[in-house]
């Protein structure tokens, strides 16, 4: 083999490369190799579930609930799991918890949809001009700092002593925080990306919903989650301060109720139920549209 190399005056040699040595690859035998699959056994396929391990967690949870809420042996202000679901399993069969939670929740569905609706059109606009990017950021600025509860007042001034009040308060709560995150997610899409829908002829609208709006989902949803858990927190505290929707008997005014006559087994059932809803909706309606969006989409792990 040769090399050719330029001199400085422009004439060309050769040098004589040493040959390279001769390599074989010899077939091994699979004996010689090892082991090459191996079973883990049944716990480490068990705990490869997310939802095994999760239940673990929570059972353990349980069980520390009960081991200290029998230590203390002080019912009135710490009642054991074991009476909370008691108490939980009475309301729920003489229908007046499952009430209480069916009345919540459509307010809640109520507040937060007209919530998500109005971040929509405020993300629109702000993705589309500069006034409109202007003015999200100056509301966001104003208005996201600003506690719902502390808002209660002024919404039963002008709403009065109902459920539009308690609305009034969930969209204020939900809002900001689903705008921000989405038009963040929407800053975040990269040139490439809009590029690429560019290339395909894609403008306005399509653009929106081809390109903008799945590349910045993962944004989005967490935008949405939060906003999920902004709405529980105002509308049950709206309830348990003021009462607002004392008609309607909502999760909230069910814990003041008990509240005030001391039952703290059914106070704390109240609150059980609260976390109930939230793992449900969390590790079912969430999850679903993860698996089904930024799961499948390959943009989490």
């Amino acid at each position: 083999m040769a090399e050719a190399i330029h001199t400085m005056r422009g004439r060309t040699r050769f040098k004589e490369l040493p040959a390279r040595p001769s390599i074989e690859h010899r077939t091994l035998d699979a004996a010689a190799i090892g082991e090459i699959v191996r079973d883990v056994g049944l716990w480490q396929r068990a705990m490869a579930h997310t939802p095994l391990r999760r239940g673990l967690v929570l059972i353990a949870l349980g069980i520390l609930w009960e081991v200290y809420a029998r230590f203390a042996d002080n019912p009135l202000m710490f009642p054991s799991l074991s009476d909370t679901l008691v108490a939980w399993t009475t309301d729920m069969s003489s229908g007046v918890l499952l009430s209480a939670v069916g009345n919540s929740v459509r307010v809640l569905l109520i507040g937060y949809g007209t919530a998500v609706l109005l971040a929509a059109v405020l993300t629109t606009i702000a993705i589309s001009t500069r006034i409109g990017t202007d003015l999200l950021a100056t509301l966001t600025a104003m208005f996201n700092p600003l506690p719902a509860i502390a808002i209660l007042p002024l919404a039963l001034l002008w709403f009065g002593l109902g459920l539009e009040s308690l609305i009034f308060v969930i969209v204020h709560s939900v809002l900001w925080a689903v705008s921000l995150n989405a038009f963040t997610g929407f800053l975040s899409v990269s040139q490439t990306q809009r590029m690429v829908g560019r290339n395909y002829g894609l403008g306005g609208l399509r653009m929106v919903l081809s390109i903008l709006i799945p590349a910045a989902f993962p944004s989005i949803l967490a935008g949405l989650k939060i906003g999920w858990a902004f709405a529980w927190r105002t509308l049950i505290a709206a309830e348990l301060v003021f009462g607002v929707s004392g008609s309607s008997a909502g999760l909230g005014w069910y814990i003041f109720q008990n509240r005030n006559a001391l039952e703290t087994a059914h106070v704390f059932a109240g609150l059980f139920t609260v976390i109930v809803i939230g793992l449900i909706v969390e590790g079912v309606v969430f999850r679903s549209i993860e698996a089904a969006t930024i799961r499948r989409w390959g943009m989490q792990n």
